[in-house]
């Protein structure tokens, strides 16, 4: 897989992230260095992990569909992006109390806007692609692209969230068009 293909599926993943510290930016109005830090680490910490799960997982039954690979690679794609297409469409009422940055509501935040990467790793693992570079990469855009839009949420308000993504799920569907087309011709 080239480097242009993994760049734009982590930051098709990291879409989630966007949304979830747009939306913790706008909660908390002004963050501290050290909130932003948490939250973008542990983004990025799973969604780092998630494909190596993923990919983990799949090498296992890769072998029993590889004749059909490229089918499961898009429909897993196109499955996580209409569902993020989806949810971006929906209008969501958050009502977060608690610092969206601590304990419990940090973990659950960190797991929901990663499983998409957990996809996105059996998609490696059916495609044959070596797992631990395209994770890298998706781990930093995740924890760049959180600390982007806990800004930008605490400048703004939930509209660049539902917009993200939008456009995230735009971007992995895209990426399992094209891989299906490159296995079909």
């Amino acid at each position: 897989m080239d480097a242009l293909s993994i760049v734009l599926i982590a930051i098709g993943l990291a879409m989630d992230a966007f949304s979830v510290a747009a939306v913790a930016g706008f909660l908390l109005k002004a963050f501290s260095i050290r909130q932003a830090f948490r939250l973008s680490f542990h983004f990025g910490l799973f969604q780092f992990l998630m494909p190596i799960a993923g990919w983990m997982a799949g090498s296992t039954v890769a072998s029993l569909i590889a004749n059909y690979d490229h089918w499961v690679a898009f429909g897993l794609l196109a499955i996580v992006g209409s569902k993020m297409i989806l949810e971006g469409t929906r209008t969501k009422a958050e009502t977060y109390r608690s610092d969206p940055t601590k304990g419990i509501t940090l973990l659950v935040f960190s797991i929901a806007t990663s499983i998409d990467a957990l996809a996105v790793g059996l998609t490696f693992a059916f495609t044959n692609v070596a797992v631990l570079y395209p994770a890298i990469v998706i781990g930093a855009i995740a924890a760049l692209f959180t600390l982007l839009g806990l800004h930008l949420g605490s400048k703004s308000s939930r509209f660049f969230g539902k917009h993200a993504e939008i456009i995230g799920g735009a971007i992995l569907i895209f990426i399992g068009l094209r891989i299906l087309i490159t296995h079909i011709l």
